[in-house]
C-alpha cells in the first residue's frame, strides 16, 4: 500500500509544531519558528475584514516605533521590543497563511493541534508529580505551564464538534474528552476557567443579548458572587495545602490587578499585588515624563524602584508588564490604547453570515472579543510571549474568506 502525504498533511504539521513551540518559554526561538513559518506559507492574497483587523496592530507597531525616535534606548531593548510588538501581527498572517483549501475539516486540524499539546502537557504534569514530587499549585505549574489559551479553544472546539461539522467516532470523542479535560484542568490558571466559561456561553448563544440570555447570564452573576462570598469567609490560607492555594488566588482576583496603594515594604501585601503595582509605577512615571499621550516609545520600561524576581531573574526595569492595556500605554500613548480597544471591539460588531458554520464561526469571535477585555488586563492578551491563539484567530478569518467566496 502506498502512503500519500499531501500538503494538508505538512501543514498540520507545521502548524501544530509552531502552536506547541512558545510554550517552551524561549522567545527567540519561536520567533524565529514564526519568521519561518512566514515566509514560507506567505499567500498572494488576504481578505479585507483580516487586513482591517491586523491593521490595529500594525497601526500600534507604527506608533511605538515613532515614538521611540524622540527618545534614546539601549539598541538591545529598542529590539527586543520591535519582537514584542510584532508578535500579534507575526500570528495572525501565520495562521491566516496556514489555512488551505486542501485542508478537508478545517476545524479538526485545529483540534489535532490542540490535542497534540494537551498530550505534551500531561506528559509534563505527570513528570512534575510522579518524579519531582510537585504536589503544590505552584510547582505543578512551574512543571506543566501557567496558562493555554489555545487549548482551551480546542477544547470548546470538541465540545461543540457537531456545530463545528467534524466526525468523531463515540470512542474517541470520549478519549479526546478526558485527555483535554484533564489537561485544561491541571493548568489552574484562573484565566483559562474564565475563557472556557466565556467561549462556552458564547457557542451556546448566550452572549447575544435577549430575554433568555438576560436571565441565563444574571443567574451565572448571582452564581459567581455567592461562590466567591462563600470562598472569602472560609478565607483559605496562602500557604495551606493545593485546593487552599487554589482558593486563595480565587480570592485574590478582584484585588490582585485593581488595588492602588501597595505596600512595598510589606512582602505578602506587594507579592499579592504586583501585577496592580507594575499598573501604578506605569501610570506614575508617564505622568512624571509628561509622556502619557503617545507613550514612551518601543524601546522604553517601567522604573519598580526595587529588585523584582521575575522567572529566573531580579529586575528593576521591566520592558513589558502582566497588564497588556498599560503595556501597550506605555510604548504607544493613548493612540495606542485606543487602537488596541477597537481591535477588541471589532469582534462585537453584528456580522450577517452565509450558513451555520459561518455563524459559529462568528460566535467564536464574539466570545474571543469578551475574553480579551479580561486576557489584556491580567496576561498580555495577544502580546504574552508564550501566546498562540493568534494563529487560530488568523486561520478562522481565512476560513470565514473562503466560505463567502463559496456562497457566491
Amino acid at each position: 500500500m502506498k502512503l500519500t502525504l499531501n500538503k494538508a498533511f505538512y501543514y498540520q504539521i507545521f502548524f501544530t509544531f509552531c502552536v506547541i513551540i512558545p510554550f517552551f518559554n524561549n522567545y527567540e526561538i519561536s520567533f524565529i519558528t514564526w519568521l519561518i513559518a512566514l515566509g514560507l506559507t506567505i499567500k498572494k492574497s488576504y481578505s479585507v475584514p483580516f487586513i482591517r483587523y491586523v491593521s490595529y496592530f500594525i497601526f500600534i507597531f507604527i506608533a511605538a516605533l515613532i515614538v521611540g525616535f524622540f527618545y534614546q534606548y539601549r539598541l538591545y531593548f529598542v529590539i527586543r521590543d520591535i519582537t514584542y510588538l510584532l508578535k500579534p501581527i507575526l500570528g495572525l498572517i501565520i495562521g491566516y497563511q496556514f489555512f488551505s483549501s486542501q485542508i478537508k475539516n478545517p476545524f479538526k486540524f485545529l483540534l489535532y493541534s490542540g490535542l497534540a499539546m494537551a498530550i505534551i502537557h500531561l506528559c509534563l504534569v505527570s513528570y512534575g508529580i510522579l518524579f519531582q514530587g510537585a504536589k503544590s499549585v505552584a510547582s505543578i505549574r512551574e512543571y506543566g505551564g501557567y496558562f493555554n489559551d489555545y487549548e482551551i479553544y480546542a477544547f470548546i472546539i470538541l465540545l461543540f464538534h457537531k456545530k463545528f461539522q467534524i466526525e468523531i467516532l463515540p470512542k474517541n470523542y470520549k478519549l479526546f474528552l478526558v485527555i483535554m479535560g484533564f489537561s485544561t484542568f491541571f493548568y489552574l490558571a484562573r484565566t483559562n476557567f474564565i475563557q472556557f466559561v466565556i467561549l462556552f456561553m458564547a457557542m451556546k448563544g448566550w452572549l447575544i443579548l435577549n430575554k433568555k440570555s438576560f436571565i441565563i447570564l444574571g443567574s451565572l452573576f448571582l452564581v459567581s458572587v455567592l461562590s466567591y462570598s462563600a470562598i472569602y469567609i472560609y478565607n483559605p490560607k496562602r500557604n495551606g495545602d493545593s485546593v487552599n492555594e487554589f482558593l486563595y488566588k480565587i480570592k485574590l482576583i478582584p484585588l490582585e490587578a485593581f488595588a492602588t496603594k501597595i505596600n512595598r515594604g510589606d512582602w505578602k501585601d506587594f507579592h499579592d499585588h504586583y501585577r496592580s503595582y507594575e499598573n501604578v509605577r506605569t501610570i506614575e512615571q508617564l505622568y512624571y515624563n509628561n509622556s502619557y499621550l503617545f507613550g514612551e516609545g518601543i524601546g522604553s520600561q517601567v522604573d519598580l524602584k526595587q529588585k523584582v524576581r521575575l522567572g529566573d531573574m531580579d529586575l528593576r526595569h521591566i520592558s513589558i508588564l502582566h497588564n497588556g492595556y498599560m503595556t501597550i500605554f506605555l510604548k504607544a500613548g493613548i493612540p495606542g490604547l485606543l487602537l488596541l480597544f477597537g481591535s477588541i471591539f471589532y469582534f462585537f460588531k453584528k456580522r450577517p453570515y452565509i450558513n451555520e458554520l459561518d455563524n459559529n464561526i462568528n460566535l467564536l469571535f464574539l466570545g474571543t472579543g469578551l475574553f480579551l477585555i479580561v486576557s489584556y488586563w491580567v496576561f498580555m492578551g495577544y502580546y504574552n510571549l508564550l501566546d498562540s491563539k493568534t494563529l487560530l484567530i488568523g486561520f478562522l478569518f481565512a476560513y470565514k474568506n473562503q466560505l463567502i467566496k463559496k456562497s457566491f
